[in-house]
């Protein structure tokens, strides 16, 4: 098996509408909604074109997506459970749902592409054909996938003119002052311990 290609002159998208809710896990420095330009994540523009917003479809994506980057860790501590909250994230518009290259099927092929986009360790590779679909003539508004750690659940890289188009509907704290109503479920169901200061 060869490398992953680059991304081709004509892509065949594959765009579908998404409604949400969406959750995301965002650290307290920055807003609940936050698009980064530093290419630092996997679907972030090479070199600063666009921000990108990392959503996920649960509240079980938006923590193993957080807390689960370091592949083979299976505890999290109070203390970075404490610098984080939960975003519930809605349509600005309800009639007005987000349009996203869906890369969790039959969109991969169409593109010529396969499913290392999200969960492979070439990163830059990866921001290559963000770059790509975010230049595409149709315009999507970000990527649905995979997510890396849990298959399963679907992430969203939404790109920055997608903003105007959702909202923060509520934020809820990961630990304190209360723990979120989800938490002791997803510790159970991903066998993560919970370790104190």
């Amino acid at each position: 098996m060869g490398p992953h290609p680059e991304p081709p002159h004509r892509l065949r998208l594959l765009v579908r509408p998404f409604n949400g809710p969406w959750f995301r896990s965002f650290d307290h420095r920055y807003d609940p909604v936050y698009f980064g330009r530093r290419a630092a994540n996997r679907f972030d523009a090479p070199a600063g074109e666009f921000g990108t917003c990392y959503l996920a479809r649960d509240c079980h994506g938006a923590f193993i997506e957080t807390f689960g980057h370091e592949t083979g860790v299976r505890a999290v501590t109070e203390r970075e459970l404490a610098a984080r909250s939960v975003a519930r994230i809605v349509l600005a518009k309800p009639a007005t749902p987000l349009r996203l290259v869906d890369l969790r099927g039959e969109g991969l092929a169409r593109m010529g592409a396969d499913n290392a986009l999200a969960t492979g360790h070439d990163l830059a590779l990866a921001r290559r054909w963000a770059k790509a679909l975010h230049d595409h003539p149709r315009r999507p508004d970000g990527i649905a996938y995979r997510a890396r750690h849990d298959p399963a659940r679907t992430s969203v890289a939404l790109f920055e003119r997608a903003a105007s188009k959702i909202r923060v509907q509520a934020v809820t704290p990961w630990l304190r002052p209360t723990p979120h109503p989800q938490l002791a479920d997803i510790l159970n169901h991903y066998d993560f311990g919970l370790i104190s200061p």
